[in-house]
């Protein structure tokens, strides 16, 4: 996930300035819950008349843009990996590994919120409060999920009759296999004829992230009006849930590194994954401190062929698709948050509603990748279409920049890990093969 754009330059970064809407809203909320209550006339007018609308407008601006964001982003993501026939195996090796291990990830974060659940730290009381006042916004959305039952008719219905009909409905998993195809079949025409289409999904891409700008400039105000609705209304007791929410995503992206990632370099590779996470050091340093795949693609390709010796044939053609399909972080993250949400506003969901959360993570996360501010709207698609209201992202919003961090540090390091598994596999390199830390830089692998 890429820093979103008037983050950078003079002045303020947009993440603190987002970070400073959450306390002030925060603080002023349940200053007003401590001191008046919350039934005071004041208040209620207060968050009728101008937190609700003006959290209501940052949530449609994000709305608005889903659907494009989520055709375009994902076609040009199949799109740009090129003809899947030409890749032969190195490329379908990449992408299968991609696949496997979000899906991974996806559920490591589903098993590790179910154990700590987070959502306990709420008072009874405050979540009876929470289900009442949001009941009617969830209610026509949970019964319309619910009417899939997430079975045969969800796999049925994945495919679409109309596109335009499905994005009109807000159906994701619709909007979703049209992408999916339509990119696919951009890799099956002759070059000529595809990019006339790639540059216009390429401009559709840039438009949607420009709105997706105008909308970040607002979050900050958006962020203090949603959450001084909701602290206003329940207190200190809801931000107790939000802390438990950070340290949960925080141990389940620990946990994939240690079990997951760890596991393929040890058994895999063949490598010590110390000795590969201290040889990698320097990327993972760069995507903590930049927020971005993308931005940290340079310094990965260099690290993969200085520091480990990897063939630039396998550096240079996995880890560029791996900035752009890897997302076990991201993965991780969106999953948790949406059972998360989902437990705070009373949304149950079935095991059958866990699967598909799962299998919406992994796909989504591909379509965010190398979008600017692109995970926000596409998680609150996700979250709605679960029937959990909107206005939830506020919740998780002031503390996501910790998290993004956090997460984009997974992201490249699932793809270093899968540029040595691949060249492993290939017989292309081997751990023997290291360059000794004195001379990394001047005998890479050419």
């Amino acid at each position: 996930m890429s820093e979103p754009v008037a983050s950078s330059g003079r002045g303020m970064k947009l993440h603190t300035k987002i970070l400073l809407g959450l306390v002030v809203g925060l603080v002023l909320g349940i200053s007003v819950n401590l001191t008046v209550g919350t039934e005071n006339p004041t208040v209620e007018m207060i968050n009728d008349y101008v937190a609700v609308p003006v959290g209501q407008v940052f949530l449609r601006l994000l709305f608005m843009v889903v659907m494009p964001l989520v055709f375009a982003s994902i076609a040009l993501g199949v799109a740009g990996v090129g003809d899947i026939r030409k890749a032969g195996r190195i490329g379908g090796k990449a992408i299968g590994y991609f696949f496997v291990t979000t899906a991974l990830a996806t559920t490591l974060g589903l098993i590790v919120v179910n154990l700590m659940q987070p959502w306990e730290r709420i008072a009874p009381e405050t979540r009876a409060e929470l289900m009442e006042r949001f009941a009617g916004d969830a209610a026509t959305r949970v019964q319309t999920s619910q009417q899939q039952n997430f079975g045969i008719d969800t796999f049925i219905n994945i495919v679409p009759r109309n596109p335009i009909d499905a994005a009109a409905r807000t159906d994701l998993l619709g909007v979703i296999f049209f992408g999916l195809t339509f990119g696919a079949a951009l890799t099956l025409i002759p070059a000529a004829k595809a990019k006339p289409m790639i540059d216009v999904l390429e401009a559709l891409n840039a438009v949607v992230t420009a709105i997706i700008h105008f909308a970040m400039l607002l979050a900050p105000f958006g962020v203090a009006a949603l959450i001084f609705t909701v602290s206003s209304r329940f207190g200190f007791d809801l931000m107790i849930a939000v802390a438990a929410f950070v340290v949960t995503v925080l141990i389940a992206l620990l946990a994939h590194v240690a079990i997951t990632l760890s596991g393929v370099i040890r058994f895999l590779v063949g490598m010590s994954p110390l000795l590969f996470y201290s040889r990698i050091r320097a990327a993972l340093v760069t995507a903590f401190s930049t927020s971005s795949s993308s931005a940290t693609l340079p310094t990965a390709i260099d690290v993969a062929q200085e520091q480990l010796g990897i063939p630039s044939r396998i550096a240079g053609f996995v880890l560029p698709i791996g900035s752009t399909m890897c997302m076990n972080g991201t993965a991780i993250f969106e999953g948790i948050t949406v059972i998360f949400l989902a437990e705070i506003f009373g949304v149950e969901l079935s095991l059958g509603q866990m699967a598909a959360v799962m299998l919406m993570c992994v796909i989504t996360a591909i379509g965010a990748a190398g979008v600017p501010g692109g995970s926000i709207p596409l998680l609150v698609g996700v979250l709605t279409m679960f029937g959990v209201p909107g206005e939830g992202i506020a919740i998780v919003l002031g503390v996501d920049r910790i998290l993004d961090m956090s997460r984009t540090t997974v992201n490249v390091c699932s793809d270093m890990t899968a540029a040595a598994w691949v060249a492993t596999s290939e017989r292309m390199w081997s751990p023997a093969q290291i360059p000794a830390p004195g001379k990394a830089l001047t005998e890479a692998t050419p």
